[in-house]
């Protein structure tokens, strides 16, 4: 196993290696994110026989914004062409399939494990954990490569945890070396809160509740995001430099602009600079 940590671009989806695993195993409502209902194992009547999405172009205006917010961390194409090495659920047998379905979200937790624990070894001021950060990583490493059965008895609640420990350790040495007053918003309900302009540098806002919040303009630079739910938040002018445990999916989620600025380890959405 490598000493160094995994380039976080292993960790992206690439639908062209999976079968559409997200279009099949999971489920949704119909809802503001889904325009119908889906049962979990049903494939989407949108998914084609080459494993692509035949409205892909076109989801946020047929009603599947839910689609175009999701990320499965790679999850995908490592069941596909690791875990079942290739096989597609289509051509083997009913029960090759169910497992297929149940062993996707456990590696989907797994891989955005890994994401977190990769970026916290890319923080200078987390480095007296570095050394724990990356025995995590490899037991985390080690647990996508086992078996379908073996995925499908592994804890990965139990895992979980002990990964959230460090990386809550990791959180304050990173925010206690960030400029700024560094308030604790943990789980904090701030739907729709007026936070414009505000100074959250060094923030805990570990699963805080931004949905709709105003945050223009606000200055989020060092803050911890992991698991903040940031659905409709207006980012525009933002300051997220330095932001960290922020993931794509929680991006994609939220209006921005074009002067938004972001941290390295993510992309701007098409979708902010398709609406200027």
């Amino acid at each position: 196993m490598p000493d160094h940590p995994l380039d976080l671009h292993d960790l992206r989806a690439d639908c062209t290696r999976c079968f559409g695993l997200c279009c099949v195993a999971l489920p949704f409502s119909a809802s503001a994110d889904f325009a119908v209902d889906k049962e979990a194992g049903k494939p989407c009547s949108h998914l084609r026989t080459d494993s692509r999405c035949g409205i892909h172009t076109e989801l946020r205006q047929r009603g599947f914004t839910g689609c175009t917010v999701y990320d499965c961390f790679g999850a995908g194409q490592q069941v596909s062409q690791v875990t079942f090495g290739g096989q597609d659920w289509r051509s083997g047998t009913p029960e090759r399939a169910r497992r297929m379905f149940d062993v996707f979200p456990v590696v989907r937790q797994l891989h955005e494990l890994l994401w977190y624990l990769t970026e916290a070894l890319t923080l200078p001021a987390a480095r007296p954990v570095h050394a724990d950060l990356r025995l995590l990583l490899r037991e985390t490493e080690r647990f996508t490569r086992q078996s379908p059965e073996e995925l499908g008895e592994l804890d990965v609640g139990a895992h979980r945890q002990q990964v959230n420990e460090l990386l809550l350790r990791t959180s304050e040495l990173v925010r206690a070396a960030t400029r700024g007053r560094k308030k604790d918003r943990r789980g904090a309900d701030l739907m729709g809160a007026r936070l414009k302009g505000a100074d959250l540098r060094g923030a805990n806002l570990r699963g805080a509740y931004l949905i709709a919040a105003d945050l223009t303009g606000a200055d989020l630079r060092g803050a911890d995001l992991i698991g903040a739910d940031l659905r409709d938040a207006d980012l525009t002018d933002a300051d997220l430099t330095g932001a960290f445990f922020l993931t794509q999916p929680q991006l994609n989620s939220a209006r921005g602009s074009g002067s938004t600025r972001l941290p390295e380890t993510v992309a701007r959405p098409v979708h902010w600079t398709a609406q200027l």
